[in-house]
């Protein structure tokens, strides 16, 4: 079997904001009821992760697992790109005979990690997001020029973004130019 590799090889680009690709993350997309009617698939997320359903919009970290709130039906499970298999399983089998839906889609993205003081201001040039009220412990879903994209913020500084691995290279160039020396625009 082969080993995972990021979609560009680790590309990284030196700016007034560092870009770099990350290694491959784990990620399990879980489809279902989340509203309180919902409680097994609630129980069932928290009996796996040991982590709580996420607030609209929100992200909950639990030690090496976090669960990301990316749509009234729809959690996305962010883990060890090992464990992601297991975890998968776990949860499928927990779920069994529930409406719900369970995938590893680890391989499907690629996640790029945007570093420095002006991080906001290099997203606000490519997605329609208020950045100054966007902070640790949300997630967006959103559009980064012409292809969709999550984002979130792990710590003030520091942001992450998402997209499908089959457009890794077109949103590293953006992410690229977007934190090239010259190109600040002096935002806010």
């Amino acid at each position: 079997m082969s080993e995972p590799a990021p979609a560009l090889g680790g590309a990284r680009a030196e700016g007034y904001v560092t870009v770099a690709e990350l290694p491959p993350q784990g990620m399990i997309a879980v489809r279902g009821d989340l509203s309180e009617e919902g409680e097994s698939l609630a129980q069932a997320l928290a009996d796996a992760t040991g982590g709580e359903l996420p607030d609209v919009r929100g992200m909950v970290q639990t030690g090496r697992v976090a669960l990301a709130w990316m749509s009234p039906d729809e959690v996305l499970i962010l883990c060890a790109y090992a464990d992601a298999p297991e975890l998968a399983g776990a949860l499928d089998a927990a779920l069994s005979g529930a409406h719900a839906l369970v995938a590893n889609v680890s391989d499907a993205r690629a996640v790029f990690e945007l570093s420095g003081p002006r991080v906001r201001e290099v997203i606000a040039k490519l997605a329609p997001v208020d950045v100054a009220a966007f902070g640790p412990g949300e997630m967006r879903r959103t559009r980064l020029a012409q292809i969709p994209a999550a984002i979130w913020m792990p710590e003030e500084g520091r942001l992450r973004l998402m997209c499908f691995r089959s457009v890794a290279r077109y949103a590293f160039d953006l992410l690229e130019k977007a934190a090239a020396e010259g190109a600040e625009v002096g935002w806010p």
